[in-house]
């Protein structure tokens, strides 16, 4: 492998954010022309989903009942999660249908402090295989193993009986080259602190004569400051998100229970702009010239954190209805059978204009005494996808089941 496959991965690992063909383009009448204007930021990682549950109910999560890896959709579900303590494992391997030495791996831990305090920790760790350097020559330079990784620390807190609040700190790091020198200048790895703030709320009512859990969840992740690989080009954005959804899990008696979540999701980062092309006629009647770039739709996306976050309810070209396209949704249905076995099952869509990833998911999940198995399976709409057979394989290890083992024993 020489530099052409490093730019290989980093389409790719663009690609599991923003996927699409050329086929899938659309007409835009706000701005006229046809367009696919995928929104951009670096380290696409965070966004992936790094668990079985979620992975097999279509990447919803924000509002199902809490568990070990509540970290990645809503840190406050820790509060209300039932035990003193837990870990959770998960591995992937990742776009097996284009490479095979791609993967994620996760893991996720929280801690009880009291009746209304938990803490928690996670890493979410990216390897996108083995890369040999080569010079213009194909004389080897140096093998290199790309990698991304973030570190996560949250609390998280009750107030009332139905409602808390969490927030999270991340350390996000991103080595794509070594420090190897690219078009002229040396890189080096990225670096960024993140915050997420979230909310949950849940309560217990009778719907249809079935005790009936409904609840609703809000996470703003990844608010942090921008990245990049160089000394001499601006920083990006990452993938600043808004998460909100609802979920309803009804019993219908001791042993059979169905929940159904609904997740909508908005990327915080600015939607880029329509250029207008060089010799072009300005508003002001001058001649677009070579070197300069004047905004002919939508806002300047070189603007602070804060700003485009705000921005991105209201920059995009194509107006309210390309807004409308950004928000991506998943719906995802779990039944669990005695709260030993629990089959899967969902979709999610993203509009074919900014990043076209649609796909069902089905998964599986097992309870043994102190241990719980899940399993996921992405299912894409479309033949040859990147993401396609993605698999998903979670352990979780439960502080409070060991005890009552350990105690049954003796």
């Amino acid at each position: 492998m020489n530099l052409n496959k490093l730019l290989v991965f980093l389409v790719v690992a663009v690609c599991l954010q923003y996927s699409t063909s050329a086929q899938d383009q659309i007409e835009s009448k706000e701005f006229g022309g046809s367009s696919i204007n995928t929104i951009q930021s670096v380290v696409p990682f965070l966004t992936i989903a790094p668990d079985s549950r979620s992975g097999g109910m279509g990447d919803a999560g924000v509002a199902t009942s809490p568990d070990f890896n509540s970290m990645h959709w809503n840190p406050a579900k820790y509060a209300f999660i039932e035990g003193d303590g837990g870990v959770g494992l998960t591995y992937s391997p990742w776009l097996r249908n284009l490479v095979n030495d791609i993967n994620l791996a996760y893991l996720a831990g929280y801690y009880r402090i009291d009746d209304r305090q938990v803490v928690a920790m996670s890493l979410l760790y990216f390897s996108l295989g083995n890369i040999t350097f080569t010079d213009p020559y194909g004389n080897t330079i140096r093998n290199f193993n790309p990698n991304e990784f973030s570190i996560d620390a949250s609390y998280s807190r009750i107030f009332g009986d139905h409602f808390s609040l969490g927030i999270a700190f991340r350390y996000i790091y991103s080595n794509l080259t070594g420090g190897i020198t690219v078009g002229g200048g040396e890189t080096k790895p990225g670096m960024s602190i993140a915050a997420d703030v979230s909310t949950y709320y849940e309560n217990d009512v009778e719907l249809f004569g079935f005790d009936t859990k409904l609840s609703w969840g809000l996470n703003m992740s990844n608010i942090g400051t921008k990245m990049t690989y160089t000394d001499t080009e601006d920083p990006d954005f990452i993938p600043t998100n808004f998460r909100l959804g609802g979920a309803m899990r009804m019993d219908f008696d001791q042993y059979n229970s169905l929940t159904l979540a609904i997740d909508l999701n908005k990327l915080l980062v600015p939607t880029p702009p329509v250029y207008y092309d060089i010799n072009d006629t300005l508003p002001n009647g001058t001649i677009a010239e070579s070197g300069e770039t004047y905004i002919k739709y939508g806002k300047d996306p070189n603007v602070g954190v804060p700003v485009g976050m705000v921005q991105s309810f209201y920059d995009a070209p194509g107006g309210f209805s390309e807004e409308m396209h950004e928000i991506a949704y998943s719906i995802g249905l779990e039944y669990w059978y005695n709260n030993q076995f629990a089959v899967r099952a969902g979709y999610f869509h993203e509009h074919q204009s900014k990043g076209n990833r649609k796909f069902f998911t089905a998964g599986v999940g097992l309870k043994l005494n102190i241990f719980n198995l899940d399993f996921a399976y992405l299912i894409p709409t479309v033949q040859n996808h990147p993401l396609a057979k993605t698999l998903r394989f979670t352990i979780g290890f439960d502080f409070d089941s060991f005890r009552k083992l350990n105690r049954s024993d003796s």
